[in-house]
């Protein structure tokens, strides 16, 4: 069986997204490790100090794979890989910090914000309803994602956390149409990794230095053997492997099915929150229970994964162009 580049494509990132619900566990773990190191420090910190040391690493180690090839980089690299850097950078910031002053379950509602924020977008820059298969699959996600944070069951209010999170998601939105831009199609996508990982670490590690209790903090916050395991992982299998497959195969498809496919992450991150946590807490002796199997986990992740099913057995009938040769990664 011969699958087509859009489903390629499709499968790929539901892979980065199963990849990436291992970061939930680790970082919330990593705010509690650190915790232990530099207890007065505010929680802003810990967000960009882990974003910083992430992408920080992951941007050397990009650097090292690309090699002479990296001296090549384009000014379309350097402009893509930037604005990725920049809106991923202080996404994902606004995102951690927003984590601890809301629900797990809230948080995750509302970081799906941009599988509606997009094909609202579009719609508003071409002047033209959605398909109707788009219109209802996103509906269909949306409502999947409020099962499955269990809205309706506790009193649902916007405070910093739900305000930091929805203003992540706008920037993971424009993230998304900023990969999407025909512009970039022809740019080698490794390259404008290592650009965007290297953006991200120079946003971030400002904030960690200005809002860090002392300077020194910087160093002791991460510095326990059960930090640098976690951010091992981090780094490894949810950055070096995923941005780069994200990178090179999202433009393959439309930013709307982009969107829709990125809502599968907090399906994936409900099963890992099943194991991870309570594996975490043997090893690095903090507390972090395991999450519990509910109904709302199996409803809301059927619903999600039915309206991808839709959108990928009905795609919208204007057909993506494919980006040329030189796109392809080397």
């Amino acid at each position: 069986m011969i699958l087509s580049e859009s489903t390629k494509a499709s499968l790929v990132l539901v892979f980065t997204c199963a990849c990436w619900a291992f970061s939930f566990p680790i970082m919330k773990a990593l705010e509690q490790v650190g915790r232990v190191e530099v207890p007065s420090a505010p929680s802003v910190f810990f967000a960009s100090l882990c974003v910083a040391i992430r992408f920080s690493v992951a941007g050397v180690v990009m650097a090292l794979v690309c090699g002479r090839s990296l001296a090549r980089t384009t000014r379309l690299e350097w402009l893509q890989g930037g604005g990725l850097g920049l809106f991923g950078g202080l996404g994902l910031v606004l995102q951690m910090d927003g984590m601890a002053y809301t629900l797990a379950s809230t948080s995750a509602f509302i970081t799906q914000a941009y599988c509606v924020l997009i094909p609202v977008w579009l719609c508003l820059r071409h002047l033209r309803w959605p398909a109707p298969q788009v219109a209802g699959a996103c509906v269909l996600a949306l409502a999947g994602a409020a099962v499955l944070a269990g809205l309706g069951t506790e009193k649902f209010q916007f405070g910093r956390g739900e305000w930091e999170t929805l203003a992540g998601s706008l920037l993971f939105t424009c993230q998304i149409l900023w990969l999407d831009r025909p512009l970039f199609h022809g740019n080698n996508s490794l390259r404008a990794s290592t650009v965007m990982f290297l953006v991200m670490a120079l946003t971030t590690w400002p904030m960690a230095l200005l809002t860090g209790p002392s300077p020194s903090s910087v160093l002791h916050a991460y510095g326990s053997t059960s930090a640098i395991g976690l951010l091992a992982v981090l780094i490894v299998l949810c950055t070096l492997i995923t941005f780069p497959l994200a990178n090179h195969w999202q433009p393959k498809i439309s930013a709307t099915q982009a969107g829709l496919l990125y809502c599968t992450e907090p399906v994936f991150t409900a099963l890992v929150t099943l194991v991870v946590p309570g594996f975490i807490s043997r090893t690095t002796g903090i507390r972090y229970e395991n999450e519990s199997l509910t109904l709302h986990l199996v409803l809301g992740g059927t619903t999600i994964l039915a309206a991808n099913a839709w959108i990928l057995a009905r795609p919208p009938a204007t057909p993506k162009a494919s980006p040329s040769p030189a796109a392809t990664a080397s």
